[in-house]
């Protein structure tokens, strides 16, 4: 059987290591014990140190916050990549950007350890019964190597490329829509609210037309919760997606492509980052645009 060993158990990676333990024996590890006991009651066997999860790992899928965690986790005091055998793949889920991708590309395959970039789309409920959009960019060898983990992950597999990176840059697109679809729901239930109308009926009418869209179906009762005064479960941290839209900024500068629309959505992450709002659901922009009452 293949071992897998899943390194980040947070709102997508605890799932996903949940719903690949049906097929693999899997191993887990993260910093938090409650989610690493979280894992361990569904099957998975816990590592103490992230050396210790990546020995004899076949595949070992990556779900960290961001390209920080990635050097450290891969690279750091305790690294992972020294106890890996030659052979063996990582998949890299997280979104990250370009750069990070091909730098640990490059420092994995001095060891002979695969890469393959996997971006991931659809969300905690998805990710636990392996229907996710994966975008890959890889080798033909390593995507080989990868593909039964990627297939039990994805319902939809789209294979970007034979280059590690132009998964990241597909799901750079995928985040450019993301985060603006989340800051127009925003911006279209509190001028609802505005107007006295009931926003669980306005959600659903919506999501029956042309503006639905797979954010305002899975953020929409979060911000109408907030608007309203109430508290929402943690499911999509704010400082998630204003780093995913900070990435969206540096590669349109870098590629000169005029995005002004993100800019404004980017913007408004940042208001809330400023104001605290990090660790907090990312349906909190709503209580700092004008117009909200509580």
């Amino acid at each position: 059987m293949t071992n897998v060993t899943v390194i980040g158990l947070g709102a997508m990676g605890l799932p996903m290591a949940l719903h690949l333990g049906r097929s693999f024996a899997v191993t887990v590890y993260d910093i938090d014990p409650v989610a690493v006991d979280a894992a361990t009651r569904g099957g998975a066997t816990p590592a103490g140190t992230l050396s210790d999860a990546g020995s004899g790992a076949d595949v070992v899928v990556l779900v960290v916050r961001d390209a920080g965690q990635l050097e450290e986790a891969l690279f750091g005091p305790d690294a992972l990549s020294p106890s890996l055998a030659e052979g063996a793949v990582v998949v890299i889920t997280s979104t990250v950007g370009e750069q990070a991708l091909l730098s640990s590309a490059a420092r994995l395959a001095e060891r002979d350890i695969l890469c393959v970039d996997a971006a991931l789309s659809g969300g905690p409920v998805r990710a636990g019964t392996g229907d996710l959009l994966v975008m890959v960019g890889g080798s033909p060898e390593a995507r080989a190597a990868a593909h039964d983990v990627l297939d039990a992950l994805a319902s939809t597999l789209c294979i970007v490329g034979d280059r590690v990176g132009q998964g990241q840059q597909l799901k750079v697109v995928n985040q450019l829509l993301c985060g603006i679809h989340t800051a127009a729901a925003a911006e279209a239930l509190t001028l609802a609210h505005s107007f006295g109308l009931d926003l669980d009926m306005v959600i659903d009418v919506l999501g029956a037309g042309a503006a639905a869209s797979f954010m305002l179906a899975d953020r929409g009762p979060r911000i109408a919760q907030r608007i309203r005064g109430e508290e929402p479960p943690l499911r999509s941290r704010l400082d998630v997606i204003g780093k995913d839209m900070g990435i969206v900024g540096d590669a349109t500068r870098a590629h000169k492509v005029g995005a002004p629309v993100a800019g404004a959505a980017e913007q408004l992450y940042r208001v809330g980052l400023a104001a605290g709002l990090a660790a907090e659901d990312d349906s909190i922009i709503a209580t700092i645009l004008a117009g909200v009452r509580g």
